[in-house]
């Protein structure tokens, strides 16, 4: 028991001792982080076609002193870009929180996929590339030494949402598309990572925000074409909150309680329903906070959560909601 303060504080703190003891033998058990190199494999075309929006760059760590010498098939962790479905690029995984955080441990590898943005094509076209990418890695596993069976994908924003339609539809045959060559692979993701991503789009304007979603130059009815209360069927099958059901991969959402673009009950009411249907979900809320996280959330946070999920170490984060003060 700690005296002086309520449940909910005593389980916020035991939270974070668990998260930092996993951090702490995480680090033990693979040696010293600062070990591990990266290099990057840019620009590779996974649709077979010569669209710079339809390409993928790996990260492959260079071990130059390792733990442990066999080679084994590494589990890879994939980023999807925010900025709206209208901007951004696969570039800004190189951020140093982002990959090359994750690589820097030597026993992850990294992609960043580019997919078509809404001023190009509309929806579905984002959810096809995603899936085509992955599909495309699956296929190329071997000769990359990458573990097929342990993908992970983790984006922001719009990647958030992207990141969570793929692991809310894994099996869904009318989300793949026909791009690329590759589609005896599958593009089932392992496990899901959303940074502060929408889930409903008929529900963001039910919320404060500094944008008015279903205006016709808002980024969702931009990403379908129209305004998304003219096309509520479709806005629906944009939405990961349509399509939980049970058998999902592992979730881990991160939403600041004040973001002023994506509102936070995006990310409580996908969290919930993915709860009530038996899957998987934690919901980390940082007060205050806007549309960002802090960059030490990959350490205290992320790693465990995957090295939990892909290594086995340390302990399952709690299927619930956890309320943190930016620190």
């Amino acid at each position: 028991m700690l005296p002086g303060y309520s449940n909910k504080k005593r389980n916020c703190l035991l939270v974070f001792a668990c998260t930092f003891v996993t951090a702490f033998f995480s680090q033990s058990l693979f040696g010293n982080n600062q070990d591990f190199n990266y290099k990057i494999i840019p620009d590779i075309f996974y649709a077979g076609t010569e669209n710079s929006r339809q390409t993928l760059d790996l990260y492959l760590p260079l071990k130059t002193k390792q733990a442990h010498n066999k080679k084994i098939a590494l589990p890879l962790v994939v980023w999807i870009h925010g900025g709206g479905w209208r901007n951004g690029s696969k570039e800004s995984a190189k951020a140093p929180h982002l990959l090359p955080r994750i690589l820097s441990t030597g026993r992850y590898a990294g992609a960043s996929i580019n997919y078509r943005l809404s001023g190009e094509e509309k929806w579905p076209a984002q959810i096809h590339d995603c899936k085509a990418a992955i599909r495309w890695i699956r296929a190329n596993a071997v000769q990359y030494n990458l573990d097929k069976e342990r993908i992970a994908a983790w984006g922001s924003s719009a990647g958030g949402h992207l990141v969570s339609m793929l692991g809310t539809t894994n099996g869904l045959g009318e989300y793949e598309g026909n791009i690329g060559k590759w589609h005896k692979f599958s593009s089932n993701v392992q496990a899901v990572i959303n940074y502060y991503g929408p889930s409903a789009l008929l529900l963001m304007d039910d919320y404060p925000s500094k944008i008015v979603h279903s205006a016709p130059n808002s980024p969702e009815s931009r990403l379908l074409g129209k305004p998304i209360l003219t096309l509520p069927s479709l806005a629906k099958n944009a939405s990961p909150f349509h399509q939980i059901a049970n058998g999902h991969p592992p979730f881990l959402h991160f939403h600041g309680t004040k973001d002023p673009l994506v509102p936070h009950n995006q990310s409580v009411i996908l969290h919930q329903k993915l709860l009530k249907h038996g899957n998987s979900s934690t919901l980390v809320s940082v007060k205050e906070r806007g549309h960002s996280m802090p960059n030490s959330f990959t350490r205290e946070w992320v790693l465990p959560f995957l090295d939990y999920h892909f290594h086995q170490i340390g302990k399952k984060f709690p299927n619930q909601e956890i309320k943190v003060t930016d620190p």
